[in-house]
């Protein structure tokens, strides 16, 4: 069975847009919950005002599979399009090392 794996998205949020990028990332967050293979997710939120990225979302997947099938989902277009106006880095990582 294939090791789990953690996408960090660091997201590129202006100071003024942070209520409205988080409630975009809660609808995006309600649908990804419901797809296969989704284990958990947190939003994070830089404590210095001066961050290069002051939001990075950490979510677990059972597999990069079912991360890949969920994010090319209509309904992932559909439930993440208020995110599109923020520039996202995101990248899948395993675990080398504890």
């Amino acid at each position: 069975m294939a090791e789990p794996v953690t996408l960090i998205n660091s997201f590129e949020v202006p100071g003024p847009d942070a209520e409205g990028f988080i409630i975009a990332w809660e609808r995006t967050r309600d649908y990804l919950e419901s797809q296969p293979g989704y284990i958990s997710t947190a939003l994070h939120r830089a404590v210095a005002p001066n961050a290069e990225f002051q939001f990075v979302n950490i979510a677990r997947w059972q597999t990069a599979e079912d991360f890949m099938a969920a994010i090319q989902s209509a309904g992932f277009r559909e439930a993440a399009e208020g995110l599109a106006g923020y520039p996202a880095h995101p990248a899948l990582y395993g675990v080398i090392r504890t």
